[in-house]
């Protein structure tokens, strides 16, 4: 873990070094999936049973096992305990609400020249949902992708997910089921979501692939850009904590290891004005590691990424966090909202000291679907508006185009574009040459 004060001459350059620093693999898969996309395109369904078998330790019969019937996802809804149900549906229940109250309305105007302009919002045909079903299964990040995407009017929402030995994991086909996931497929890797761009004769092809998934799964929504529309090319899950004097150290401790136990990649970072709460903290985070399920993972992501910044006061914190941009931001402080507003850079904030990060993870309704390494300074979370489209649209009559045409004629004339200018002054009664 790095520590780190403002008050030391060298900060700048140490801080410089936590900005800088590569988190994400550095393994080069770029030909392998090349190669993987390649097969699936030539060979399609026969490509995707080879893969399944070599990737997944388990050989469909054919290719139609690759998908989930329904009877197998009312199955599995059905195993799941019910205090896991009722879980399931207050998350799914809060997420939905939040992203329905976002859905945009259609704009038309008359301006004073007398053309009519609009703007018409459409959802997009297709989604296709990778979800992870490796070193863990996510029912979370079917929730949060799905049930955006169903929101916006998305009327097609198909989903791979790996199943290692052929085991199905209950509580994601659960989620799947209460998020309107319309096709589920047992399917992972780069050869999934090639499927996904490209259709076999099983799968039909969709307009936009979504989901977290590990170096190649990233790599191959790379390679697939253009053909569809990804959401993003996520990195490794971060977070900044500013937490004052009066914080708990151990409540602090375990938000910075929540993230921690992501992965070993990820970055947790605590900001504070008090020195006496950084020693705290950084002793109970030694201490939660030593209880910790995930502990490996967690304290190596700590030791190798983790980072305790002093500062002069909250204004200094805030600067510094504008230069983070984190994923993830905790304000831990008696007027968070006030320290909010010095923030520009964060893909979500949690305000307050009962607001942990973790709970806007599963059930407090806003995305967890979010931008890392520090590109949240030009991108944001996710949100109905990723499963939509804008149309605008011009209506004019022949004296709405009397007064803004003879404009668009001189501009077309000086750009040498004359079919563009002639198609205007045609219809002004000019019939020579603008």
């Amino acid at each position: 873990m790095k520590r780190l004060s403002t008050a030391d001459p060298t900060f700048e350059s140490h801080f410089t070094a936590l900005l800088d620093e590569a988190r994400e693999t550095t393994a080069r898969v770029d030909a392998a999936v090349a190669a993987i996309i390649a097969e699936v395109r030539e060979r399609g369904d026969a490509a995707l049973v080879d893969f399944t078998a070599r990737f997944d330790r388990w050989t469909p019969v054919d290719a139609a096992a690759l998908r989930v019937t329904q009877a197998e996802i009312d199955a599995a809804d059905a195993s799941i305990r019910p205090e896991l149900r009722d879980a399931l549906n207050l998350a799914a229940d809060r997420i939905e609400a939040f992203h329905r109250a976002q859905l945009p309305t259609d704009l038309e105007m008359k301006d004073a020249a007398g053309l009519t302009l609009g703007m018409r919002w459409g959802a997009i045909d297709a989604v296709g949902l990778y979800v992870p079903g490796g070193k863990a299964a996510y029912p979370s990040s079917v929730l949060m992708n799905a049930i955006p995407a169903r929101a916006a009017g998305v009327p097609r929402i198909a989903m791979c997910v790996p199943t290692p030995d052929g085991v199905l994991n209950p509580l994601v086909l659960a989620a799947a089921k209460r998020a309107g996931v319309t096709e589920v497929f047992r399917i992972g890797g780069a050869q999934a979501v090639a499927a996904m761009a490209w259709g076999t004769a099983q799968i039909i092809p969709v307009d936009r692939i979504v989901g977290p998934g590990n170096a190649y799964v990233a790599e191959a929504k790379r390679q697939v850009f253009g053909r569809v529309g990804i959401d993003s090319i996520a990195g490794p899950s971060e977070v900044v904590v500013i937490a004052d004097g009066a914080c708990d150290p151990r409540h602090v401790a375990l938000d910075l290891l929540a993230q921690a136990e992501h992965d070993e990649s990820a970055q947790s970072i605590l900001i504070t004005p008090d020195a006496a709460l950084a020693d705290a903290v950084a002793a109970a985070v030694e201490a939660e590691l030593r209880h910790l399920p995930r502990a490996a993972i967690a304290g190596e992501s700590w030791r190798r990424h983790g980072a305790v910044i002093l500062v002069k006061g909250l204004e200094e914190a805030a600067a510094l966090t504008n230069r983070l941009a984190p994923e993830h931001l905790q304000l831990m402080v008696d007027d968070p909202r006030a320290l909010l507003a010095q923030v520009r850079h964060a893909g979500a904030a949690f305000l307050g000291r009962y607001t942990p990060e973790a709970v806007g993870d599963y059930v407090a309704g806003p995305n967890h679907v979010l931008p890392t390494g520090r590109t949240a300074r030009f991108a944001s979370g996710l949100s109905v508006f990723d499963f939509l489209k804008r149309t605008t649209w011009v209506e004019a009559d022949k004296a709405a185009l009397e007064a803004v045409g003879p404009a668009a004629v001189a501009l077309a004339d000086a750009e040498g574009l004359g079919a563009h200018g002639r198609s205007i002054a045609i219809r002004l009664g000019q019939t020579g040459r603008p």
